[in-house]
């Protein structure tokens, strides 16, 4: 078992990225090291968003990883196997779970998990990488002005053990990072593509232009999302540079 084979508890942190960050700068640890945490003062998201989680009820992990197998361009692949992960996780529960491209994790449409993959990068090579999960376990009321976060909790009524729940994150979580290391990232692209939330259906995007009604149709090179206008143009974006619109 690589991810999970050394766990490392703090009662309380910052951010479980932030910190994984400082250790590495410290110390040296071991691929799969996970930075676990019951509560988050500053805790990220994705586009410099931040991460709600009421102390001791929801899974907030940082995963150090070295993908060394892995070049620069395509390390898109990494969120990829991860959100798969969640996914497998979610599953054990619920029937069905998509994702939110490029790295949110919904039910319906509502967000039970978010993923902040953070790569050091040198040369021709990622030195390392820190994969955040925050993942909505027991919580039953969100304060934030997140518009639409969502537990297990809330969607089963059933209070759920953490620590079991964290050793089973681990291990769907390993199987899908051994994924890749065997060489098999394009099965992990598919399977992902696959699970992209609204994929193939129309709904209203936005980006630089206005609004404009498309669908989602595949990934294209380096994790861009392809869309497919009204006009039956497609059109490749790339992070931040289309929203999806409620």
């Amino acid at each position: 078992m690589i991810i999970g084979s050394n766990i490392l508890f703090f009662k309380d942190l910052p951010s479980t990225n932030s910190h994984a960050a400082l250790l590495l700068i410290q110390n040296s640890l071991a691929e799969g090291t996970i930075i676990h945490t019951n509560y988050q003062s500053a805790g990220k998201g994705y586009a410099g968003n931040k991460w709600e989680s009421e102390e001791g009820k929801n899974l907030l992990i940082s995963i150090v990883l070295y993908p060394s197998f892995v070049k620069p361009s395509d390390q898109f692949c990494i969120s990829m196997a991860v959100s798969l992960g969640i996914c497998d996780f979610i599953g054990r529960f619920i029937p069905d779970c998509s994702i939110k491209w490029p790295n949110d994790i919904y039910i319906n449409n509502d967000k039970i998990a978010g993923v902040l993959i953070e790569n050091t990068i040198i040369a021709d090579h990622i030195e390392y990488a820190i994969a955040g999960i925050g993942l909505n376990i027991n919580q039953e009321k969100f304060t934030s002005l997140a518009p639409n976060p969502v537990s297990l909790r809330q969607i089963t009524s059933k209070i759920y053990d953490l620590p079991a729940c964290l050793g089973e994150l681990t291990k769907d979580l390993d199987i899908r990072y051994k994924q890749l290391i065997a060489g098999n990232a394009e099965s992990v692209r598919k399977e992902y593509i696959s699970k992209l939330y609204r994929l193939n259906e129309w709904s209203q995007f936005k980006d630089v232009n206005g609004v404009f009604l498309g669908r989602i149709v595949t990934l294209g090179e380096y994790g861009t999302l392809m869309i497919e206008n009204q006009f039956l143009e497609i059109r490749g974006y790339a992070f931040k540079e289309v929203e999806f619109i409620q």
